[in-house]
């Protein structure tokens, strides 16, 4: 099982940058996929970017190509997601999920239900 605590979130202008991160609990973090999802207020939770668990590949969601980076530190049990250049319209709770380990499936599969293991959120506000 792995446990994930996200942090990082806050307050910041548009166009501002942030990064949060997400630390898993366990030995076996580096086996696992991660995935970055949003909610903003009144919303369906959505996709944002995943990792492999290699991380040999990455998949963002079309809105935040060239703007948001992911990466991990297995070392560390840690996933990073920088925001840079946010917008207003970003303001969300921001997830951290995992999905393996080993994951066989499309990689490029982004539902929700590929994800087993679930953060509690961060949350991060873009004021205009």
């Amino acid at each position: 099982q792995v446990q994930l605590v996200e942090s990082g979130g806050g307050l910041v202008q548009a166009g501002d940058s942030l990064r949060v991160s997400c630390v898993g609990s366990g030995p076996t973090f580096s086996a696992y996929d991660m995935g970055w999802f949003r909610r903003s207020p009144g919303k369906e939770r959505e996709f944002v970017t995943a990792i492999k668990w290699n991380a040999g590949r990455t998949y963002f969601a079309d809105s935040v190509k060239g703007r948001f980076t992911i990466s991990r530190d297995n070392a560390k049990n840690t996933v990073y997601l920088q925001l840079n250049s946010l917008k207003p319209e970003e303001t969300a709770d921001y997830y951290c999920a995992a999905r393996g380990p080993y994951y066989i499936g499309s990689f490029a599969d982004t539902g929700e239900r590929t994800y087993k293991y679930w953060g509690q959120g961060t949350q991060v506000t873009v004021s205009s």
